[in-house]
Order: structure tokens, then C-alpha cells, then sequence
């Protein structure tokens, strides 16, 4: 059976890409193809505003190899949209109707509005942040916009970008000192102009190329050890070093900087000046790069149709709901092991064994109900497999760091593996939050073997602490001799963490 594919031809001021897309069978859009040209559409106006001939063939000449690749994948209907450099160009009816007459695609110009409403839809719906600010850096124009509890407050976009900024205040491929200090003059003045922006104390999210990069960047320098780029965050400090480290090297030597696409060297610091002078101006220690920006927030519009504003109610859960369905988890046991867990957890919290944040109680619903997931591949291998998928693949919602802890947390097997697992990212947390993360893996791999026959037969646990043990007590509303010989084979675990005996008492609910 065919999957269903949607495509969509985003003509940027700097680069035209086309996205084809591929609905996996948790109903979610998975990117398959991504194709790009570096156009430089904006450097072909001229300056009274028209569009140049040439730089019209260069997008004629773009589509139609994109063409190519569309009727191959046989898709009848890409959106196609355009932003600043058709939308600033006095001839863009012109424009319009050679790309209807020579190609397959009708283009759909955004304004501002829409392309900032596109990129916070985008960022809302993929990420954790309930308020903050999103920035999308194009070629030829600046989207800035400010959420508030997931809604858009205020958008604003200048008419300039990386590449606008790099040929009106830079000469050279490499900014000189005197080049520099015209430039920040210039983004402060700018930025001081938008009083909602000024010390708000919120985070700055990146979407866009030159986000991406600055991002990419850090991680090759730093060798950050997890996979992906969506969700990730830096300090201003960071920033600031990359652009530094940039500003130290030749041109030859910034075109070979990892992370960095050759054909962004030369627009990639007034990109980051512009993230810097915001962060200043919004007086944030965080930035945050989101993989997802227009070309997702037009998709999102359509997906969310149904749902309040445009917004998926819960992005974790959301994103959960999908893991559970790619990977054939049975959503039922997953549920009850979750309940079963946070039983134990609570009870536990009662006498003092452990201390619960509400980041705990979430970290715990959610590693239980992924618990064994890598028994999807190879059940013999399934821990391994489990902390792999979790800890590498992107999971709408969670930052990179909450997404190593309930990897290590749902591949718990026993206190060795929890360590080996840990060891690449001693820096990242202190010996107790890893005593805990370990404690909270092992109630997990507990909880799990009170639902051996995924039966949901577990309705209460209390727990006693007597006699220098803890007595657990196992209310269940069917025969639990499978459950309570799991129980007994796993206990050893906690016991070890806990430092105290464990013993069971089941007992009919009835």
C-alpha cells in the first residue's frame, strides 16, 4: 500500500528547499527527502526592488529540477511558498506567472505575519517552552515573535537577514573591526525599537539554516556524545565562544568548520550577532535551536485544525502517544506499569527513601510507560536497544538532558548496566541525581514485573517500613502467582539501592 506524501518548495531569500514528507503509522509527518539549492534570490534585486531577470531564471531553473524529483515520487499537489526576496520584489506578479507557466508549482507568497505565525506554531507544537521568544533568520528578512502560555502575543519582522546584513555592512567574505562595530550599532538601534522584547528574561529559540549551524557548531566543538539538534540549548557564553572562534579564523578556515554548510561561511556572523544582541536585549542565558520552522508550521496548521488556536494540547504526551505506536507498545500494560510505578514511588517518598519533584513524577509516567521498548528489535538485547532509541531519537517536548534521563531510566536492568550507561555523561549530573535516577530505574523494572502477564491486575500497593525492612503490600483482583514470582526474582535490585530487605504480601482486593 502507498504511504501518503505531502511535499512542500520553500523559496527563501538565501536558499529554495523542497521537503517531502512521508505519514508514518503513528499518523505523524516523517521527513524522507530534502533537497536545496543556494539561489541567493535577495542578491538579485535591484535597488529600486525589481527582481532580475536572471535571478528569475535561477528560480525557474531550481523548480524545474525540483519538478523532477516531485513527479517521480508522483505527487500531484507541494504547496510552494515564498518569502521576503518575492514578496519585497516590485515585479513578483511576473514572478507568479512564469513559475505557473514553466512549471508545475503555483507559488504562494506569505507575508509577514504569516511567515512569523507559521515559524511560532512550529516551535509551540514541537518543543516544551510555554512562553519565550522565536527567531527565524531567512536571507532577506527577520521573524521575531513572543509567546505567552503557547500564545502568540507579538511578531515583528525586519527587512533584513544573513545575507541582506552581510552585503550591506560587510564587504569581504570576513567582517573587519570597523565592520563589526557598524553592524551592532545597527542591531541594537534596531532591536531597541520592540519594548515587549527588552529584559524579559525568557528563552530565545532559533529557527532557520544559520540557527542550525551555530548549533551544529557548538556540538562538533564541544563533541557533544547525543544525537540530534532539535531541542538543544546553549548559554550566552557558548555563543559568544563560537563567534569568537569564527571571528579568529581566515575564510579558508571557517568553510571547513564542522557543523558549519560551506555555502553559509560567509553570512554566518552577522547571524549570530543578531542572536547575540538579542539575548542581550531579552537579558536570557538560553537559546534554544528548533529543527522545526516554517515549512513544519504550515503542516501544523492543517494537523492541528481540530485542536484549540492551532496547538496540540500536550506536545509530550503527543509525542509519547507516537513512540508507543511506532514501536508496538501495548498501551495498556505500559498505563498500569506507569500507575504501578508511581504507587511505589509515593510510598516510597513516605519514609524518606526518596525525595520527588514534580520533574520526577513526569520523568517516572513517562520511563514507565516506554519501559522495555527496545524489545521491538531483539528482546534478548532489549535494555540496550531501549537506552539507545530513547537517549538518540528526538522526542517532541523533551530537552536533550530530560531525554537522557528517561532513557536511563526505561532501560534500567540492574545498577552495573545503569552505570555504563551513565558514564559518558558524568558531567551532566551530580552523584544524587544519579543515585536517584538509578533508585527510580529500578522501581520502574519492579512496577514492570507486577504486570508480568499484562493482565492490570494490580489495584493498590502500600508499603511498611517494619523491623528494618520494607513490606510491600500487593492489592490484586486476580490470581497473582505470576506477578508475584517476577516480583520476588526482581526485588534484589531496589533492595540493593534502598540498602534494606523486601518483602511481599499479596492480597485480594476483593
Amino acid at each position: 500500500m502507498d504511504q501518503e506524501k505531502y511535499a512542500i518548495v520553500d523559496i527563501g531569500s538565501n536558499t529554495i528547499r523542497l521537503v517531502i514528507y512521508t505519514r508514518d503509522k503513528s499518523g505523524r509527518l516523517a521527513e524522507t527527502e530534502n533537497v536545496k539549492t543556494v539561489a541567493r534570490l535577495r542578491s538579485y534585486l535591484s535597488a529600486s526592488g525589481k527582481m532580475k531577470s536572471e535571478g528569475i531564471d535561477v528560480l525557474i531553473h531550481t523548480l524545474q529540477s525540483f519538478q523532477e524529483v516531485t513527479r517521480h515520487h508522483n505527487l500531484k499537489e507541494v504547496k510552494c511558498v515564498a518569502t521576503a526576496a518575492v514578496r519585497q520584489a516590485t515585479n513578483q506578479e511576473e514572478i507568479l506567472e512564469k513559475v505557473k507557466e514553466k512549471t508545475d508549482f503555483s507559488i504562494r507568497i506569505l507575508s509577514e505575519y504569516e511567515e512569523a505565525h507559521y515559524g511560532y506554531l512550529a516551535v509551540v507544537n514541537s518543543m516544551s517552552f510555554e512562553n519565550g521568544f522565536s527567531v527565524d533568520i531567512g536571507g532577506g528578512s527577520t521573524e521575531l515573535t513572543f509567546f505567552q502560555n503557547r500564545k502568540l502575543i507579538y511578531f515583528y519582522s525586519f527587512p533584513f537577514g544573513a545575507l541582506s546584513l552581510k552585503e550591506q555592512f560587510i564587504k569581504n567574505n570576513t567582517p573587519t573591526s570597523a565592520e563589526l562595530k557598524t553592524l551592532r550599532a545597527f542591531l541594537k538601534e534596531q532591536f531597541q525599537t520592540l519594548p515587549w522584547i527588552q529584559n524579559k528574561k525568557l528563552p530565545l529559540i532559533g529557527i532557520g539554516g544559520s540557527a542550525r549551524n551555530m548549533a551544529q557548531i557548538h556540538q562538533e566543538h564541544i563533541e557533544y556524545p547525543l544525537a540530534g539538534i532539535h531541542q538543544y540549548t546553549m548559554k550566552e557564553k557558548d555563543v559568544q565562544m563560537i563567534k569568537n572562534m569564527l571571528l579568529s579564523m581566515d575564510f579558508s578556515e571557517v568553510q571547513k568548520v564542522e557543523g558549519l554548510s560551506k555555502d553559509r561561511a560567509d553570512i554566518i556572523i552577522p547571524a549570530i550577532e543578531v542572536f547575540a544582541h538579542l539575548m542581550r536585549c531579552i537579558g536570557t542565558d538560553t537559546f534554544a535551536l528548533s529543527r522545526k520552522g516554517l515549512r513544519d508550521g504550515v503542516f501544523y496548521e492543517e494537523l492541528t485544525k481540530n485542536y484549540e488556536d492551532g496547538l496540540f494540547p500536550n506536545v509530550i504526551e503527543e509525542s509519547f502517544h507516537d513512540l508507543a505506536i511506532d514501536y508496538d507498545v501495548n498501551l495498556e500494560h505500559a498505563a498500569q506499569v506507569s500507575d504501578n510505578a508511581i504507587m511505589i514511588s509515593q510510598e516510597m517518598e513516605k519514609f524518606g527513601a526518596v525525595a520527588l519533584t514534580p520533574e520526577d513524577m513526569r520523568y517516572i509516567k513517562f520511563g514507565s510507560a516506554v519501559y522495555n521498548l527496545g524489545s521491538y528489535i531483539d528482546a534478548d538485547a532489549s535494555h540496550q536497544h531501549t537506552f539507545y532509541l530513547l537517549a538518540n531519537r528526538t522526542i517532541d517536548g523533551l530537552l536533550h538532558k530530560d531525554r537522557l534521563i528517561i532513557a536511563l531510566i526505561a532501560s534500567f536492568k540492574n545498577r552495573e548496566v545503569f552505570k555504563r550507561n551513565a558514564a559518558l555523561y558524568q558531567d551532566w549530573f551530580t552523584k544524587e541525581e544519579l543515585a536517584k535516577y538509578s533508585l527510580l530505574g529500578a522501581v520502574i523494572k519492579l512496577a514492570y514485573s507486577l504486570n508480568t502477564t499484562k493482565r492490570d491486575i494490580v489495584e493498590e500497593i502500600q508499603i511498611n517500613f517494619a523491623d528494618e525492612e520494607l513490606l510491600f503490600k500487593v492489592y490484586c483482583n486476580s490470581d497473582w502467582t505470576p506477578e508475584e514470582y517476577q516480583a520476588e526474582k526482581q526485588k534484589k535490585h531496589l533492595e540493593k539501592l534502598v540498602k534494606k530487605p523486601i518483602q511481599f504480601q499479596f492480597v485480594s482486593s476483593s
